[in-house]
C-alpha cells in the first residue's frame, strides 16, 4: 500500500440550513496535512453536517471548503475529486448485504475503472490489513458487528484517500470492539499519513487525536488554553499497522 501525504483542509465561513433549522453558522476550520481531529459536541450541534460538507456530500448555503487549496464544490468533476481524495466511514457500516466482504471493498474501485484482477488483489490486501483475510468471502450477515465495521474501514481506504472522514465509527459497537476499531484507524493513519476527521462522543478517541474541536448550536467553540496545537505529520512507512481482531467482537 502506498504512502501519500495527507490533504490540507480549510473551511471558510461555512453555513448550512435545513428549512428553518440552522445546522451550521459561519464555521471556519483549518486542518493541517496528516492531522487527526475529533469533532465533538451535543446532539444536533452540526457535527455530521460539517463532515458531510467537507466530504462533498452536502452543498453549503454559503462559505467554501478548500482541499489542498482547491474549492471542492467548484471542481470540474466533483465525484472524481471526492473519490480520489476522500474516504468515508459511517456509524452504520452501510455494506451491501448480498456482496462478500471482498466485493464490498471492491465497490469504490469499480467507479475508478480499476480492472477486475487489480480490484480483487487490492481488496484482499486491505482485508489483510484489517485482519479479515480469512473472512473475505463472507457476506455481512456472517460477520460480527466489529468485523463489518472493519470491512467498512477497508472499503474507505480502497482508493487510497488522503482525507478520511469518520462519523461515529465506534457508535454501534461495544467497548472492546471500539478499542480495536480505534487501534485500526489510528494505526492506519500513522502508517499512511492521511488527514483524519472523526465525529464522536467517545472520550477515548479525543485522547488519541491531535486536537478536539467542539461544536455547539452550529458554531465552533473557542479552544481551551491547554488545547493541543495542530501539527502536520509525515507518512511513517515502517510503522506497524494496527490489527483488530478477536472473538471478543461477537
Amino acid at each position: 500500500m502506498s504512502t501519500r501525504a495527507g490533504a490540507e483542509v480549510a473551511v471558510e465561513g461555512l453555513s448550512k440550513r435545513f428549512g428553518r433549522i440552522s445546522a451550521l453558522h459561519d464555521v471556519s476550520l483549518r486542518v493541517a496535512p496528516g492531522e487527526a481531529i475529533v469533532i465533538t459536541g451535543p446532539s444536533g450541534s452540526g457535527k455530521s453536517t460539517l463532515l458531510a460538507l467537507i466530504g462533498g456530500l452536502e452543498q453549503p448555503d454559503s462559505g467554501t471548503v478548500l482541499i489542498d487549496g482547491r474549492a471542492l464544490w467548484h471542481a470540474r468533476d466533483l465525484a472524481r475529486e471526492r473519490r480520489e481524495v476522500v474516504g468515508f466511514v459511517f456509524q452504520s457500516h452501510l455494506l451491501l448485504s448480498t456482496l462478500s466482504a471482498r466485493a464490498n471493498v471492491e465497490v469504490p474501485l469499480l467507479g475508478a475503472g480499476v480492472h477486475r484482477a487489480e480490484r480483487r488483489e487490492r481488496a484482499l490486501e486491505l482485508l489483510e490489513q484489517v485482519g479479515l483475510s480469512k473472512r473475505a468471502e463472507h457476506v455481512p450477515a456472517q460477520l460480527s458487528g466489529g468485523e463489518r465495521q472493519r470491512v467498512a474501514v477497508a472499503r474507505a481506504l480502497a482508493n487510497e484517500p488522503r482525507l478520511l472522514l469518520a462519523d461515529e465509527p465506534t457508535g454501534a459497537v461495544d467497548s472492546a470492539t471500539s478499542e480495536r476499531v480505534l487501534d485500526l484507524l489510528f494505526g492506519l493513519r500513522d502508517r499512511l499519513g492521511m488527514t483524519m476527521l472523526v465525529v464522536s462522543y467517545d472520550r477515548a478517541i479525543g485522547a488519541r487525536a491531535d486536537r478536539t474541536v467542539t461544536l455547539v448550536d452550529g458554531q465552533i467553540q473557542p479552544a481551551p488554553a491547554d488545547a493541543k496545537s495542530p501539527v502536520a505529520r509525515e507518512p511513517a512507512e515502517q510503522a506497524p499497522c494496527a490489527r483488530a481482531q478477536g472473538p471478543g467482537e461477537r
